[in-house]
């Protein structure tokens, strides 16, 4: 139950004063239905203004002069401005208006009369100019424009003064809250008391006070963080409550972990240890196993899987295209077939007999192991005793879908263990973000004969050169990927065809140049890369369908057009295609010069380092938490105050606070416990919705 104390902040914004029919709908859009939400919304600039003459006019600054109206110019032509002439003492003052308003400024700004005006100075030749005054008043009135003015967001028709206004009404209805910082850390980092800094956050002194480390923003980006992360890790307490089968190794997994053709990574050791702790704690596992390109997630779920049949359950191992379901069971379906395991692949366009065979083996527990697509979780599909449930490449897949197959387990309750997996390394504070009530298991090593990728950046004009260079590798027999940004040309966007590609290599290299994209029917892009991984195919031109779940140890050389285009875990992505095999590999960064700051740096970190996880985290950095990995489909945290990216030690510590106040009073017990209860409420972020607040 809400406290009563934020029952002012939840009342709906109709609420405030002049807030109707006809402001509501453009408020909502800009702050919230809240008052709490219109509370939050802190301002965004800083007008400073200053007074200043004619004479002394500053280009660029905002100043405030006491002129006299001279003359009013009309417009000449359709799309010249109209223009108000005043002087002082010192010169001319030209007030300029880009739509003629005519009648009315001739009211306002009446021959004669003497006003005090503010705006930005712009210079045209020897003209003073002031476009559009933000102030036009008589000069009893000059108290009116205020030297410093915080600039909120606007819209809908409603101007950033209007917002202010109704910010501050909403400021006003705030309550003083009892404090749930420790008073050590708020001591050591000299911050205000909540309703202090929001108050400071409203009125800033100068352009500092907008910064993210300003002490009022880091003050409420912390109390924020601190409130989402209590969430997550209340959500990761329920989790571990709730009962789930008991697993143990035994001789499948003994056997599957012998027969593999190399030792597990120190890496691979750990997470697998890891899992094994979860499944047989009898609590439900909910983890994530990420690890770059070629670490090896694959051998991990094989093992788990196998601890699971050991224990008498069913594994299912869902996979987000067919491809990659198909691949999946290539590798594994034969190491349990010699155990005498059945393991079957389930994907959509499964029909007739095999499909019937694979549904009645799973639903009497005759088929132990399932590897599938999104047909795994269809009604049609039961399970006599599914105990655990891996999802690969989870972040292609909703929240809803993961939980569907998890409630395969019986009686909807969702009772199996369920392990995501990740081939994008995620950065440290994403990872707390987004995936916080789940453990985390990295796998940071590469497993010993893992080729190192030889990456070059070079520019398009060296093209001739590259295209030697692959006639000289296809005819070793090696293969190559030709990465192109677009399927097709487009004339609005200078972007790489790659069907214009494809048709110019096989110009130069003959037939064995397939081509994949995204718009070709799943069947027909499918037969071509089972083609290319047959080696009947020396090039395969391919937009970033191929970035996930392509394993062909033959290619030694992945060449990216318009790599200036990409993102940097995209890059890094599709450069793991190579390197798989025993061959010296290659990735060849094309771009089109001249290059911007941000895309040489984007592809100076790719050539100097083949470690995801580095490259992930410099990543995040340099897009500035807005779409890092592709994840904006995930759902990231809708933050009011906090900035992931620039507040990220704080992110930090609020997980360590979480995570020690739960410990120490797991029942919000103590006075502490009871503030952080209302800090909860007030930004409602609960531990079962902690994704995404209203």
């Amino acid at each position: 139950m809400r406290p009563p104390i934020l029952f002012p902040l939840f009342a709906d914004i109709d609420t405030l004063k002049g807030v109707g029919a006809r402001v509501r709908p453009a408020l909502q859009k800009i702050a919230g239905p809240l008052v709490r939400d219109v509370a939050f919304t802190l301002p965004q600039g800083l007008i400073q203004r200053r007074r200043m003459t004619a004479a002394g006019a500053v280009e660029g600054e905002v100043g405030i002069f006491e002129i006299q109206i001279d003359q009013h110019i009309g417009s000449r032509k359709p799309g010249q401005p109209y223009k108000v002439r005043g002087f002082d003492e010192t010169g001319w003052v030209h007030l300029v208006y880009f739509k003629t308003y005519g009648d009315s400024l001739l009211k306002s700004l009446p021959v004669g009369a003497r006003r005090v005006v503010s705006g930005k100075v712009e210079r045209y030749g020897s003209e003073v100019q002031i476009p559009h005054p933000d102030y036009a008043v008589m000069p009893e009135r000059r108290d009116e424009v205020p030297r410093s003015e915080a600039v909120y967001p606007a819209g809908g028709g409603l101007s950033s003064r209007q917002v202010r206004r109704f910010a501050l009404e909403a400021l006003g209805q705030t309550p003083n809250l009892p404090e749930w910082q420790d008073p050590a850390w708020r001591a050591k980092q000299g911050w205000p008391g909540w309703r202090e800094a929001l108050e400071a956050a409203h009125h800033p002194a100068g352009l500092t006070d907008l910064e993210s480390s300003a002490p009022a923003r880091h003050r409420l980006a912390f109390d924020e963080l601190l409130a989402h992360q209590l969430a997550l890790a209340q959500r990761k307490r329920a989790r571990r409550r709730l009962a789930a089968p008991v697993m143990t190794p035994g001789p499948l997994a003994s056997r599957l972990q012998t027969d593999l053709p190399f030792s597990l990574t120190g890496a691979q050791g750990r997470a697998l240890s890891e899992i094994r702790a979860d499944l047989a704690s009898g609590a439900r596992m909910g983890r994530l196993l990420q690890g770059d390109v070629g670490s090896g997630k694959t051998a991990v779920a094989l093992l788990a899987i196998a601890t699971a049949v050991d224990s008498s359950f069913q594994a299912a191992l869902m996979a987000p295209t067919e491809i990659l379901a198909r691949q999946h069971h290539e590798r594994l379906a034969p190491l349990f077939a010699e155990a005498g395991v059945d393991c079957v692949l389930l994907v959509g366009r499964d029909k007739g007999a095999a499909r019937l065979r694979a549904l009645s083996g799973l639903a009497d527990g005759s088929t132990p192991v399932v590897i599938g697509t999104h047909a795994l979780f269809q009604e049609a599909v039961r399970f006599a005793n599914l105990g655990l449930a891996i999802v690969d490449e989870q972040h292609r897949f909703g929240v809803a879908q993961r939980n569907l197959l998890q409630a395969k387990a019986g009686g909807g309750e969702g009772g199996a263990h369920l392990l995501t997996m990740s081939a994008t390394p995620i950065p440290r504070t994403l990872e707390l973000t987004q995936y916080g009530d789940l453990d985390v298991s990295r796998l940071d090593e590469k497993p010993p004969g893992r080729q190192p990728i030889t990456t070059s950046v070079l520019p398009m004009d060296r093209m001739e050169a590259v295209l030697d260079r692959l006639g000289q590798v296809i005819e070793t027999g090696a293969q190559a990927y030709w990465i192109c940004p677009l399927v097709a040309e487009n004339v609005e966007v200078d972007l790489a065809s790659a069907e214009a590609r494809a048709v110019a290599l096989r110009a130069r290299f003959g037939d064995r140049v397939g081509l994949v994209h995204g718009q070709m029917p799943g069947a027909e892009r499918e037969a071509v890369m089972a083609a290319f991984a047959r080696n009947e195919l020396s090039v395969l031109v391919a937009t970033t369908v191929v970035e996930v779940g392509v394993d062909v140890p033959n290619a030694t050389i992945m060449i990216i057009e318009q790599a200036e285009r990409f993102g940097l875990a995209q890059l890094h992505q599709l450069r793991g295609r190579v390197g798989r095999g025993e061959g010296k590999s290659a990735c060849v960064l094309l771009y089109d010069p001249p290059l911007s700051q941000v895309a040489q740096a984007r592809l100076e970190v790719v050539r100097g380092t083949e470690d995801g996880f580095l490259i992930a985290e410099q990543d995040w950095a340099m897009r500035g938490g807005g779409d890092p990995l592709g994840l904006k489909q995930a759902g990231l945290p809708a933050y009011r105050f906090a900035d992931p990216v620039a507040h990220r030690e704080l992110l930090l510590a609020a997980a360590d606070d979480a995570r020690i106040h739960l410990a120490r009073d797991p029942d919000f017990s103590s006075a502490r416990g009871q503030a952080l209860k209302v800090l909860s409420e007030l930004f409602d972020w609960k531990p079962d919705r902690a994704d995404q607040p209203d």
